[in-house]
């Protein structure tokens, strides 16, 4: 097993620690991403909820893609680069739960790395569209482009007809900023200029 490149490994590390640090002292109500008319909404939440996780399987889940795909794409883009793409996918996650939440007017707040994490998976789709990636449950193998595509379409559908209490819209509004930031730093369409 390869060594975890540095700001994956401190990722982790700072996820689990809070989890098990707010089992002790809960705080977690001033960094959970709370809806915006529910007078408990600070702006700094727009980032600190990707930290917090509601359950140890919600950790364990998300520090496993963490791994699997976020420890590729740090040695490929660089800590800095890969820094950055990671908080574009948890902006755009909390900026799509908190307008799901203001249309729906859910009281609820919303906690977990999985806005990041499906910006990372797509990343991963799109650079690596041939590799094979095996499920946990079922174990089927299949590409990543092809592992995207499901996901994707399956975060849509049970977003529009689940009522699981899971963010789907946080996850494909992580899929979106991860796209638009690629798009950015290739100079395409909306953006101009071609980007290093």
């Amino acid at each position: 097993m390869p060594t975890l490149p540095p700001a994956t490994k401190a990722l982790m590390l700072i996820c689990t620690a809070l989890f098990f640090l707010e089992q002790l002292v809960p705080f977690g109500s001033l960094l959970a991403l709370w809806p915006l008319g529910s007078g408990l909404f600070w702006p700094w939440q727009v980032v600190t909820y990707a930290f917090l996780h509601g359950s140890l399987t919600h950790l364990l889940f998300n520090m496993l893609g963490l791994w699997m795909f976020g420890s590729e794409l740090e040695r490929v883009w660089g800590q800095r680069r890969y820094l950055m793409f990671l908080l574009a996918g948890v902006l755009a996650a909390a900026a799509a739960q908190l307008l799901f939440t203001q249309l729906t007017r859910s009281p609820a707040p919303t906690v977990g790395a999985s806005g990041g994490l499906y910006a990372l998976l797509l990343a991963y789709g799109m650079l690596f569209p041939e590799r094979t990636i095996m499920l946990l449950i079922p174990p089927i193998p299949m590409k990543a482009r092809t592992f995207v595509i499901v996901f994707g379409a399956l975060e849509l559908v049970l977003g529009l007809y689940g009522g699981s209490g899971v963010a789907h819209f946080a996850h494909l509004g992580g899929m979106v900023g991860g796209y638009l930031m690629i798009r950015y730093w290739r100079g395409q369409a909306p953006f101009g200029g071609r980007r290093r």
